[in-house]
């Protein structure tokens, strides 16, 4: 009895391998020999692929200073309904810094903080602009100073190279 049950056991363990090796190896297998079959068939019952030539944009695209100069448009106009809200202003505002407008910008956030002390957004959006915009003066500022120290040293500047000049061409005459 202890010889079937052991006997039993080795057939189940392989069964058991078979089925293991059939699940991993199987599906490989399958697909290949699949790809193999339509190679080998010249007769294809299906239809010639569709090649897309489609670029990935969108069928309309709206360029974004259109979007944003038609919001500043419609922010006007409904300032002109409502000029006592603050959140027009604001949003206004932002809409002329993503056109980089930045001096219509700082108006509308001054505005919108004259209309409401307490709008905190527009507090934000004028300390943000007044920081660009210091940002760009002093830029400006460092681009003069820089401007004004070349047209000092050109002179000199120049006054070597005619120098060198000089110097190389009496050393052609030698030559």
């Amino acid at each position: 009895m202890a010889v079937n049950q052991t006997a039993a056991l080795k057939v189940g363990l392989c069964l058991l391998g078979l089925c293991l090796f059939g699940y991993i190896v199987g599906p490989p297998l399958y697909w290949h020999f699949m790809e193999g079959l339509v190679a080998f068939s010249h007769i294809s019952n299906t239809c010639p692929p569709y090649l897309c030539d489609c670029s990935s944009q969108p069928l309309l695209t709206i360029p974004k200073a259109y979007k944003y100069g038609q919001a500043i448009d419609l922010y006007t106009q409904t300032i002109e309904l409502n000029s006592q809200n603050a959140v027009y202003w604001a949003n206004r505002s932002l809409a002329h810094t993503k056109l980089e407008e930045y001096g219509s910008a700082i108006q509308d956030a001054t505005k919108a903080i004259e209309v409401d002390p307490k709008y905190l957004k527009a507090k934000k959006l004028a300390s943000q602009y007044q920081k660009e915009a210091e940002k760009c003066n002093s830029g400006m500022e460092t681009c003069e100073e820089v401007r004004e120290k070349a047209e000092e040293a050109l002179p000199a500047q120049m006054k070597l190279t005619a120098m060198w000049e000089i110097r190389a061409s009496r050393l052609r005459r030698r030559r």
